[in-house]
């Protein structure tokens, strides 16, 4: 039976969110008890990041050393204090999705000669402070688009839709404002339908496959024959949603809104919108700023506090509401703002924050600590081997 019994590690949130990004401090507890007095030959705790749909474990606990020292910890409970800081860098954020994920871990382990290692994890949130849009105009704009389709084998019955939705850039929490215009000279009814789908796509050996959930959808009332008809919605971006994500190389996540017309024995034409999240700082981007990662030194993860209100001002109500329809979300109950001013989006100024950086650049933390054992039950780098500093290159 083990001596080492309750073997934990914990860690201290930085901010309301528990997230983390670069440069972020991890300050925690290593605490477990013993049974009996024991030797130990090492407790180390290390962060390390993983994008695969598998664990993928390294070999850098294993290194060998010319001797082997042991630290005699005595019966009872013991607690060990740590830091580790994330190093500054281009790392993806948090995500699980149908075939992978990227996940960040904080591990203890303590080592005994002759005996299995006693291991702990703890889950961090990571969020990313980078944001590339490749092929992209980093600008919050509208968006608008058509398609015309006909309807049936023998007939010239056509169907027209054109769609409009109010940002190309959005962040999470967000509303998003849609209006079709739909016309059908067609002899077949028809509705129109809204949704904000999240795709994420997985390479792995030359291979590619991909996923795709809905966030938020909606839809209108039946359109009748030989009419036009304006429809509107809002869609809601989930408060959790996690940011565009492109700089994984095997994963990446994408989102857009589709707008298409839902129509019996038919294929159904649809106008679709590429959409990005990104934290709400960015998502106020106007002509001449440019998307790029946080200021050096920002600590913590980023919060809505941060960042400056929307830019977009408050339009008129729609002249039409929609009414529920079984299996998507609720229309609102009262009129919601929509439109689209023709005066220019007034500037936002980005303020940075005003935090010192948290080390030089070219200093490369490292991805962990070994934890020295004195009696007094608490840690610090000392001169003795046990206490070589370790570094791990995953």
């Amino acid at each position: 039976m083990s001596r080492i019994k309750d073997f934990k590690v914990t860690h201290e949130a930085v901010n309301p969110q528990d997230t983390f990004s670069a440069g972020d401090t991890v300050t925690g507890t290593v605490t477990f008890t013993l049974t009996k007095e024991t030797k130990v030959k090492s407790l180390l705790v290390k962060l390390k990041g993983d994008a695969n749909v598998h664990w993928t474990e390294g070999s850098g606990d294993d290194k060998s050393r010319p001797k082997e020292l042991c630290t005699v910890l005595p019966q009872g409970a013991h607690s060990f204090t740590f830091e580790l800081k994330f190093p500054q860098g281009d790392f993806p954020s948090s995500f699980k999705g149908e075939y992978g994920k990227i996940v960040y871990i904080l591990e203890a382990k303590m080592s005994r000669s002759w005996r299995m290692a006693s291991n702990a994890q703890k889950e961090l949130k990571f969020v990313s402070k980078s944001f590339s849009l490749p092929g992209q105009v980093a600008v919050c704009c509208p968006q608008s688009g058509s398609v015309d389709k006909n309807v049936g084998v023998f007939s010239k019955e056509k169907v027209r839709m054109s769609a409009t939705i109010d940002k190309n850039i959005c962040s999470p929490g967000d509303t998003l404002f849609v209006v079709a215009t739909i016309s059908n000279s067609s002899s077949k009814t028809m509705r129109a339908k809204f949704n904000l789908l999240q795709t994420a796509v997985y390479r792995a050996s030359g291979s590619t496959t991909s996923s795709e959930i809905s966030l938020c959808k909606m839809a209108g009332d039946n359109i009748p024959l030989n009419s036009e008809e304006t429809v509107s919605c809002q869609l809601k971006v989930p408060d959790d949603a996690i940011y565009t994500l492109h700089n994984c190389e095997i994963l990446s996540v994408d989102y857009c809104v589709k707008v298409y017309l839902d129509i019996s024995f038919a294929i159904d034409p649809e106008v679709v919108f590429p959409l990005n999240i990104v934290p709400s700082g960015f998502a106020n981007l106007h002509p001449g700023q440019a998307m790029g990662p946080y200021p050096a030194g920002a600590v913590g993860a980023p919060s809505y506090s941060d960042f400056p209100p929307p830019a977009f001002p408050t339009a008129p109500n729609p002249t039409q509401q929609l009414n529920p329809t079984s299996g998507y979300n609720q229309w609102p109950q009262q009129p919601a703002p929509y439109g689209y001013p023709n005066a220019a989006f007034p500037p936002v100024p980005y303020q940075a924050p005003t935090a010192p950086p948290m080390f030089q650049q070219g200093e490369q933390p490292p991805n962990y600590m070994p934890l020295s054992l004195p009696s007094h039950d608490t840690v610090g780098r000392t001169g003795s081997d046990d206490a070589e500093l370790q570094k791990e290159h995953k």
